[in-house]
């Protein structure tokens, strides 16, 4: 198929380890970048004026946010946005590593067989109908924008009933 020469004659194996090895420079170079931004923000005025607030949002960070890392590598934008974030609020790296790995696993995976063969797919209609072609993509991005829509509606709503969400409230059910 002419969509997939960049692909020919290389083993998936050799596809998914290339991309592995690139997420995990990436997402660890983020994490690193955070981590030193987050050392900033202890010793800052803002940071003392925080005091015991940071130290506990870093404990629950440490406690529960190695399922948010994992499952940020099935987003596109928040996952670098999780990783800066784990390394500003200093997830411990015993915490964090493991979490970030498996996401890395599955984010080498997405990309590896269904984002490639999507835009393989996309860019085989756009070679046969360009027009076609933007009208998919345009559909896509308005599916996409009327999710986010709909979520934010959604939030609003439960803040002008006066919902305000507590420390210990259960987390949105994604929509």
């Amino acid at each position: 198929m002419p969509e997939f020469v960049f692909l020919e004659g290389r083993p998936f194996w050799i596809v998914y380890l290339v991309l592995l090895a690139v997420i995990l420079c990436r997402v660890q170079a983020t994490y690193w970048v955070g981590r030193g931004l987050g050392a900033g923000v202890s010793l800052s005025p803002m940071g003392r004026r925080l005091g015991t607030r940071l130290d506990t949002a870093k404990a629950r960070i440490d406690r529960y946010g190695a399922p948010v890392v994992t499952l940020s590598f099935l987003t596109v934008g928040v996952q670098t946005a999780v990783n800066l974030a784990a390394g500003a609020m200093r997830m411990r790296f015993g915490v964090y590593l493991p979490a970030m790995f498996v996401g890395s696993l599955i984010w080498a995976g997405v990309w590896g067989v269904v984002l490639s063969g999507m835009v393989g797919a996309w860019w085989t209609l756009f070679l046969r109908s360009p027009w076609t072609a933007a009208g998919v993509a345009a559909a896509a991005v308005a599916g996409v924008g009327a999710l986010v829509v709909r979520a934010r509606l959604r939030a609003a709503r439960g803040q002008d009933a006066g919902t305000e969400p507590s420390e210990e409230a259960e987390p949105a059910r994604p929509v």
